[in-house]
This record gives structure tokens, C-alpha cells and sequence, in this order.
């Protein structure tokens, strides 16, 4: 009976030892692990733990194309931060982190892992799956990882301007991602866009090769429904990759689309003569002496290439006759044109339209509007707009006379839209159009199959006060199919470049409009237009070109 009390007693105590061994081994590993030991969290800890959930980008939605096709998405990745606090030997641990993020470099580690009355220092972000293991097996308790999310962009440069960028924050710099950040945050669900993601692709890659044939500085086109304001294609090159840091002020980052306020020459004809028309103080077959230049309180009004004759309406746009569009405006008068071109949307920036990058156009006030300035104006100068408004206006004079404010986003919250001139007005500017790429200045825009309605556009830069000889903007703006429009195409070049090919030419005939002719062609098969072929309207065309030859 003593035996088995002996026994039971001395059971107790190695059970009560083994416990108190193993206590003590409990407390040393969390002593180790935790490098001040086991305490309660502090007021500084705890405002720590706020301003790390304070960084966390909350999940911000995708943008897609008029198909579904996703522009830009969030991928989740994670962020590497230390609690300098936490680290004990911070110079062997900046040396290993040296060898796995060498782009950060030994010194700035440092001087993370080292960073006093702060426990929470962040070392890098967007840590690759491979990163974050080689962290793990680095076996440093004081390194911590962060869940966040990567914005990407699949396809690169092709929607830099329109969708813009984000920092490392997430948070909207730039195009879309700045001016729907609330919205993309707010919301998981995709933002969706009035943009074709393959009409996109086919315009830029024209716009490329023509920006590279006449050594261009630059040049933008926009692709426009008529019948609904919205935008099919958006591209202004050169571009950027939004998936990589590009240095601020580099002209990559210039949307010219929507911020290049240029002064548009000749296309302003269009306008013009619709102009005349609608006043009912102009018909289509009245003539306009343009046999010599003309002056206007002081200003000569010449022909680039004149016909020194009389000059229809419809001729003065084939011809591009700067002074029949001077006569032809003379007969409506500065107050008219100005009116009518503050209603076209001229005047007034495009503040509802999405994207955040936008330009005021530089339109003069009516003390300065004076009969020199209507002159200049009726040929497109001395008025300097975006051309985003250049094609928002044509549109209307094309679509039957309605303006529909432009937009880039399905169910836009724009302006309703509105009569700026008659239908009866817009169905006589088809024609006139058509005329000017079959027998004018835009005959490298005539595509086989695809009836084209379109005016080109030379302008002088205005370079240090002076405007220079063989510094040019040239434009070409189209509509098709011409006899019922349902898309506007406008193609803008910054200083193209004269070649053996254009006779050392610069003008829009010779590098705007093949251009525009080449896109056309190229993405009326991706529209569903259907190619039409009319050999009697074909022999008519011949005989008319015999004529007027």
C-alpha cells in the first residue's frame, strides 16, 4: 500500500516537471519570434495596424469593350513591408533582400529596415509569386507580406490615352482610370466602353505606318458613330505602355485626340458651306468669282493652287478655294458664322466627355470676330479646336443635322441632343463631299467598293508668332457610306514630311487622306458594311473626271 502512494507521488512530480518544461519551452519560442517579447498591443501598435489596412487598395473593377473584351483588370499580388522594430540584424538583412530586389539597392533597404519610431515600412509592391517564396525562405519573421492588387492592361499601348493609368496605389492618374476612379471603386461591375477593341487594333497599326512613311511627329483618328455620338476608336500616337513608368512631361502622354487645340484649315469648309446653305442666302448652284485674290480690311485672300475662274459651291470644296469661301461667307455675315459655329459646339470645351484630358478651344470673342477674322475663318484659320470637336460637329452635318454629344461610355450621362441644321441641309452635303474625294484634293481617299464623303486640310504652324511654310497640321475628315453616313473618320498628322513619292508635297491630299482611305478600307469589312460595286455609277464617274479634266 506505501508502495503505491511512493509511486503515485513521484508520478505526480514528473508530470509536473515535464508541464513546467515544456512552459518554459512555449515562452522561449514565442520570445524568440516576437523580438521584445510577449506584450500587449500598444496605442502605436494599434495606429500601425490602422494605416496598414488604411494602404490596402480596395477592388477596383474591370474596364471592357462594346464586346466584353476586358481593357483593364486587377490582379491580386501582395506587398513586402518589415516592422523595423522587429529587425535584429538589419544589415545582413538588407543584404539578402539586395540580392532578390538588387533594383532597390543596399542603402535604401537599409535605411527601410532601420527607419526609427515606426513599425511598418514598406520594402516593396507587387511582389511576384516567385519573389514572395524566395522572401519565405529567407526565414525572417520581421518581413511581412500585404495582400494588394496589380492594375494591368492586356493590350499595352493600344488604349493609353483612353484608359490612362493608375499608381501604385491604385489610384487613377490618367484617361479613364482618373476621371471614373469613384466609379471603379465604388462598383465590381465592368465599366463598359462604346470602343471595338479590333476596330482599335486596325486603325492604330494604319496610323503607325503612315506616321512612319511621312516621318510625322505625331497623329491622332477617331472613329465616330453619327447616328449615336459614341466612340468606336480613339488613337493618338506616338503612345505609352500604362503597364510600365513613363517619365512625366514625355509627349507620349499626350492625348492628342482630345488636348492637341490645332488650327483644322480647309476641312472648316465643310462647315462653311453648310453654313451658307442653311442661312438660304446661298444655293448650291450659284458661282463665286475667284479669278484673283481678294482683300479684306487689309487681309489678301489667294488660292494654294487657283482655278482663276468662277467657282460653284460644290467646286469651291473640290477645288478647296480659299477665296469662294470667303465670298460664300461674306453673303451670311460675321455675326451668323459665329453664331452658328458657337452652336456646332466650337466654343465651349467638351466638359462631359469621359476622359479626363481635355483642351479649351481658342475662340475669339465677338469684339475681335471682325470681317478679316470671318474670312480667315471660313478657310480654318483664326479658330483652333480639338479633334474630338472637329468630328463631333462633322458628324451632324452628316447624320441629318443633329448633334449628339460624343461620348465614350455605354449609357453616357451627355447632353440630348439637338438640331443644328436642316436634314434638307445635310442631304446636300453628301454630294458635295462625294465630289471633293472623286474628283478633289482627296482622291487617294476614293476606295473601290466603299463610297467615301470627305474634305482634306492643310494648316500652317504657327511657330514663334509666324506661321512656317513646310510645318503643317494636315487633316482629312470622311463620312461612310456617304449616301446614308453611319460613321465619321477623322485623320489628323503633325508635320508630315515631303518624299519622292508626294512630289515633295506636304499637303493632306498627299498623306491624311490616302491614309484615311487605307483605314476605311481596312475596317468597313469589320463594320459589316457591305462593299458596293455600281458599274453605271462607275461610268458616270469616269466621264465626269474626263469633264472636268
Amino acid at each position: 500500500m506505501r508502495a503505491m502512494v511512493v509511486c503515485r507521488q513521484r508520478m505526480f512530480f514528473a508530470i509536473l516537471g515535464f508541464l513546467l518544461i515544456y512552459a518554459v519551452l512555449i515562452f522561449r519560442v514565442f520570445d524568440l519570434c516576437l523580438a521584445d517579447g510577449l506584450k500587449l498591443p500598444s496605442l502605436d501598435d494599434e495606429a500601425v495596424q490602422k494605416h496598414a489596412n488604411a494602404v490596402m487598395p480596395i477592388a477596383r473593377a474591370d474596364i471592357v469593350d462594346r464586346n466584353g473584351t476586358v481593357l483593364a483588370t486587377s490582379l491580386p499580388t501582395v506587398n513586402l513591408y518589415a516592422n523595423p522594430k522587429n529587425v535584429r540584424h538589419p544589415e545582413e538583412v538588407a543584404e539578402q533582400l539586395t540580392l532578390l530586389f538588387p533594383e532597390i539597392g543596399y542603402d535604401e533597404l537599409l535605411a527601410k529596415l532601420t527607419r526609427p519610431k515606426t513599425s511598418f515600412s514598406l520594402i516593396k509592391y507587387n511582389l511576384s509569386p516567385a519573389q514572395q517564396s524566395a522572401v519565405n525562405n529567407l526565414g525572417i519573421p520581421a518581413l511581412e507580406f500585404q495582400n494588394s492588387e496589380k492594375r494591368v492592361y492586356p493590350h499595352n499601348n493600344l488604349f493609353s490615352h483612353v484608359l490612362g493609368y493608375t499608381n501604385i496605389d491604385n489610384l487613377g492618374l490618367a484617361g479613364l482610370e482618373k476621371s471614373m476612379h469613384k466609379r471603379l471603386t465604388e462598383s465590381t461591375k465592368p465599366l463598359e466602353l462604346t470602343i471595338d477593341l479590333g476596330i482599335q487594333d486596325t486603325i492604330r497599326e494604319e496610323l503607325l505606318k503612315a506616321v512612319k512613311k511621312f516621318k510625322a511627329e505625331g497623329a491622332t483618328a477617331i472613329l465616330l458613330d453619327v447616328n449615336t455620338g459614341g466612340v468606336i476608336a480613339m488613337v493618338s500616337v506616338p503612345d505609352f505602355n500604362p503597364n510600365q513608368n513613363i517619365p512625366v512631361g514625355d509627349r507620349s502622354l499626350f492625348n492628342f485626340a482630345t488636348q492637341g487645340v490645332y488650327e483644322a484649315g480647309s476641312v472648316f469648309k465643310t462647315f462653311n458651306t453648310a453654313l451658307g446653305l442653311e442661312s438660304g442666302k446661298v444655293k448650291v448652284s450659284d458661282k463665286f468669282d475667284a479669278t484673283k485674290p481678294i482683300k479684306i480690311q487689309g487681309l489678301t485672300v489667294s488660292d494654294f493652287k487657283g482655278e482663276n475662274r468662277w467657282l460653284s459651291v460644290g467646286e469651291i470644296l473640290i477645288y478647296s478655294s480659299n477665296i469662294g469661301s470667303a465670298q460664300l461667307v461674306s453673303r451670311v455675315g460675321r455675326e451668323a458664322q459665329r453664331k452658328f459655329l458657337q452652336n456646332m459646339g466650337f466654343s465651349e470645351p467638351l466638359s462631359k466627355f469621359e476622359i479626363s484630358e481635355k483642351a479649351r478651344p481658342l475662340f475669339l470673342s465677338e469684339k475681335r470676330w471682325r470681317d478679316d477674322t470671318m474670312a480667315t475663318v471660313s478657310y480654318g484659320y483664326g479658330i483652333s479646336v480639338t479633334p474630338l470637336h472637329l468630328i463631333s460637329a462633322f458628324a451632324a452635318l452628316m447624320n441629318g443635322g443633329i448633334y449628339r454629344y460624343p461620348h465614350i461610355l455605354k449609357n453616357a450621362d451627355v447632353p440630348a441632343p439637338r438640331r443644328v441644321i436642316s436634314e434638307k441641309t445635310s442631304v446636300a452635303m453628301r454630294p458635295l463631299l462625294r465630289d471633293v474625294v472623286l474628283y478633289g484634293s482627296a482622291k487617294k481617299a476614293n476606295i473601290e467598293g466603299y463610297p467615301v464623303a470627305g474634305k482634306t486640310g492643310t494648316a500652317n504652324k504657327l511657330v514663334n508668332g509666324h506661321y512656317v511654310e513646310k510645318k503643317v497640321m494636315t487633316s482629312f475628315i470622311s463620312a461612310f457610306p456617304f449616301e446614308n453616313p453611319q460613321y465619321a473618320l477623322l485623320v489628323v498628322m503633325d508635320e508630315p514630311k515631303g518624299s519622292k513619292e508626294t512630289w515633295g508635297y506636304v499637303t493632306s491630299g498627299w498623306n491624311a487622306a490616302p491614309t484615311g482611305g487605307n483605314i476605311i478600307k481596312e475596317i468597313a469589312p469589320q463594320l459589316n458594311i457591305p462593299a458596293e460595286f455600281d458599274l453605271e455609277s462607275q461610268r458616270k464617274h469616269i466621264q465626269k473626271t474626263a469633264h472636268i479634266r
